[in-house]
């Protein structure tokens, strides 16, 4: 182990930030995920959660989780292909797949699992796997772990995509990956221009992570896909439970031949224990809600407009986001440990990225919004972000 000490004792970043007061991570929040928490004594803003919906609190989100609990217990004690699937796995799964527009769905323990393994499960050693390379980390690592050949272009770039397609033999399968939503920068996977590169080249397929997108984008925040009108043209559709729905998990959702072989193939589906009940039941009655009131998505989408207009206003660089996701530029790195504890300081939580979750000069602030929100709340956020920006010399 001498030398395995000797090689991680290099990596002292963590404690070099630390040691400055301004090591962002790891906060202890002792209150519910909402638009203000309990944190350290202090009654905090929250601008640094995937919560879009804003259902985490909400009493009906809780009340089934706790009746899930009480009916099945508190696990299931094993994988789903084996004793832990439940009627309310079957249930979420089926409704799932009708809100996305797809045959069948898969449930897993969490959304990582689904993408680092179904990406692997998909294709042979004479296939490829195509990603962008802004993608999330789960589609990174399910590339690496696919015998597949894995490839990439350059964010939103098509015309970097159809060169690669290009070069490609016709017979093996090609199988794009893409976030809908990109889930530090906020702005939209280019899906019109995707598909058409589906149908211009040879035995393509796509596979789009609606991860960010669901509960934001589409009738009734089905998605990206749906935005675009075209769920049809799309071969898999993931999407994840942790953000608008409330809860943890993932699903894949794909037509009846893809998902029965991912059903007793995909590792991280047959090796894993099968997610709890109470998770179950509480993604589930998120989804019933997000469908019977639309005015949650409205509002979603009323305060994310609000705040885009004020960081504009205030001179921010917030980049090209189309969505919730707002990411303010700071483009250095100790700087943007510092005005996260500025932040935290003047009563508001965000969330700092850094490499590998963005490239080495675009280090950012990731501020993100809930259908909870108000105005006065993004106010207040605005105004003490502003205030710390220009002191820090970000902005003019």
């Amino acid at each position: 182990m001498a030398l395995l000490d000797e090689r991680l004792a290099k990596y002292t970043l963590p404690q070099q930030m630390m040691e400055k007061g301004i090591y962002p991570y790891f906060r202890q929040i002792v209150s519910k995920q909402g638009t203000e928490v309990e944190m350290d004594g202090h009654h905090i803003l929250m601008f640094g959660s995937n919560a879009y919906t804003g259902l985490t609190g909400d009493e009906r989100v809780i009340e089934a989780g706790v009746k899930a609990l009480r009916q099945y217990g508190s696990g299931c004690a094993g994988s789903r292909f084996l004793n832990g699937t439940l009627d309310i796995h079957v249930q979420l799964e089926k409704e799932l797949a009708e809100f996305v527009g797809k045959d069948e769905a898969l449930c897993f323990s969490t959304g990582f699992t689904v993408n680092s393994g179904v990406i692997p499960q998909l294709l042979t050693k004479d296939d490829f796997i195509i990603c962008d390379d802004r993608d999330h980390a789960s589609i990174v690592d399910g590339r690496r772990l696919s015998f597949a050949k894995g490839l990439h272009y350059k964010h939103n770039d098509m015309e970097d995509l159809e060169r690669t397609l290009q070069r490609l033999p016709e017979d093996s399968v090609k199988l794009i990956v893409v976030d809908g939503v990109f889930s530090m920068e906020g702005d939209l996977a280019k899906l019109p221009e995707i598909v058409d590169l589906k149908h211009k080249y040879a035995n393509v397929a796509i596979m789009v992570d609606e991860a960010h997108g669901l509960g934001v984008f589409g009738r009734q925040g089905r998605g990206v896909c749906d935005h675009f009108g075209l769920t049809s043209e799309v071969d898999l559709i993931m999407g994840t439970f942790s953000k608008s729905l409330a809860s943890i998990g993932g699903f894949i959702a794909a037509d009846k031949t893809i998902i029965n072989y991912l059903r007793h193939t995909a590792r991280t589906y047959i090796f894993s224990a099968s997610d709890t009940p109470a998770a179950t039941a509480s993604a589930l009655e998120a989804l019933h809600i997000l469908q019977q009131e639309p005015e949650r998505i409205e509002a979603l989408w009323d305060v994310t407009n609000y705040a885009l207009k004020r960081f504009r206003e205030e001179g921010f660089e917030i980049g090209e986001t189309e969505s919730p996701i707002i990411p303010l530029y700071v483009r250095d790195l100790e700087k943007t440990f510092l005005v996260t504890k500025r932040a935290f300081d003047e009563g508001v939580f965000i969330n700092s990225v850094i490499p590998p979750a963005c490239a080495p000069q675009d280090t950012l602030i990731r501020f993100s919004l809930m259908a909870t929100h108000t105005h006065e709340q993004v106010d207040r956020a605005v105004d003490a972000l502003t205030r710390v920006f220009r002191e820090e010399g970000i902005i003019a």
